[in-house]
């Protein structure tokens, strides 16, 4: 594509982005029921379309059934929800020129392309804000995981976002397929999840791994834990338990050698912005019960269970889990990840203040032993090189196993 193609492909994606935010603020009134039509689905089309990550759940299903049984709902009086499937048309080529797939292979995205997306909220400081629309007018994707959304705002670093042209949303015959009614595990209230690892036999060390911000090294920090406790010779599940819908992390934990690895997606959940804290709090216990159990009935219990926490322990969700005293009684140890060293000594205070057991600090930061430096000469929680964790003796002292 030559330099003046790719700028046209920008400045569509800007103009439509633009328009869509206008066309997204007028709310059509009096159709809650009415202005609804069903269209039929052709198997064949359902199963050409490029499924997403996040849309897994259909494609195994698609697999099974061979795309029978779907028809798509289209109207002024659609109103799409949190975690409801829709086949899209790709627009203008934004940010996300590729779709991570339901089996985690990227696939290159051409202008015309049917996806199936799934519609949700986006909080990425680095990428979009962004929400679910009112309409099945166009809209964008927010996420290369298969995320459908209206943008917001946008870091100013980054392209304007990918255009959607939706076509309806997927249905059978019970309605809408959302990812809640097709999710292999159930999110329960936090009380019955922390009743369950109450209960159990055998307790694993629980252990969450925090970050200042996104892209600050969480997900390496957890991943390369799990490596490390795996070369002990410990059993190890891990997981991610709140942020955006995407299979890269999910990938890294079963890499490094984790024997079972969920994620708020598992349970139905798209994504966890703007869901209230009661919801948020009932899908992080629900995954950390999960996860301390044995993958099958009367299998290996793991010896260590970590989870991770999207975004920033200033982020709203985070912050109140952070000072929930219901969370802080299932926590065996903390990790922060950061990448400097100001964020080392507010974040590390904030965590204790809260009474978590913060036990070391790792992440962006290790990667220049200057900055490290400066964060070791601030704060009293040891800073762990992030690639030392994949040492057994590190990853063992660490999380005291």
């Amino acid at each position: 594509m030559t330099t003046d193609s790719v700028t046209l492909q920008r400045e569509i994606a800007v103009a439509l982005e633009r328009r869509n935010r206008h066309l997204a603020n007028h709310r059509a009134e009096g159709l809650t029921g009415e202005g609804v039509v069903a269209v039929d689905l052709l198997p064949r089309r359902l199963r050409k379309a490029k499924k997403s990550y996040n849309a897994r759940a259909l494609a195994q299903a698609v697999q099974q059934n061979r795309g029978e049984g779907y028809h798509l709902l289209q109207g002024r009086g659609v109103r799409p929800q949190t975690g409801d499937l829709v086949l899209a048309r790709v627009g203008a080529i934004g940010q996300h020129k590729r779709l991570e797939s339901h089996t985690s292979y990227r696939r290159h995205l051409f202008s015309g392309d049917e996806i199936v997306v799934v519609y949700g909220n986006r909080y990425a400081p680095d990428q979009f804000l962004a929400e679910v629309p009112r309409n099945l007018n166009f809209t964008n994707l927010v996420a290369a995981g298969g995320m459908a959304g209206r943008v917001i705002d946008k870091h100013a670093a980054i392209s304007p976002a990918t255009v959607l042209e939706p076509i309806g949303l997927i249905a059978d015959d019970e309605g809408p397929v959302n990812l809640t009614r097709l999710a292999p595990a159930r999110i329960r209230p936090w009380q019955e999840a922390r009743a369950e690892l109450d209960a159990l036999p055998y307790r694993p060390r629980i252990i969450f791994v925090f970050g200042s911000s996104m892209n600050s090294g969480k997900s390496t920090t957890l991943g390369c834990l799990v490596n490390g406790l795996t070369n002990a010779g410990l059993t190890v599940h891990a997981g991610k338990a709140t942020g955006t819908g995407a299979g890269n992390d999910s990938g890294l934990f079963r890499d490094a050698g984790a024997d079972r690895v969920l994620d708020f997606t598992d349970f139905g959940l798209v994504s966890t912005f703007q869901m209230s804290f009661e919801s948020v709090k009932d899908a992080v216990f629900s995954v950390a019960a999960e996860l301390a159990n044995p993958e099958e009935p009367g299998g290996e219990a793991p010896d260590a269970v970590v989870v991770e926490i999207a975004d920033g322990i200033y982020q709203g969700e985070t912050s109140a889990l952070v000072r929930d005293p219901d969370f802080r009684a299932i926590v065996d140890a903390v990790l922060f990840a950061c990448g400097e060293a100001l964020s080392a000594a507010a974040g590390s205070s904030l965590l204790l203040e809260a009474g978590l057991p913060l036990v070391a600090i790792s992440g962006l930061l290790t990667a220049s032993p200057l900055i490290a430096a400066e964060a070791a000469a601030v704060v009293d929680t040891p800073i762990v090189q992030t690639y030392d964790l994949c040492m057994a003796g590190v990853a063992s002292g660490v999380a005291g196993l």
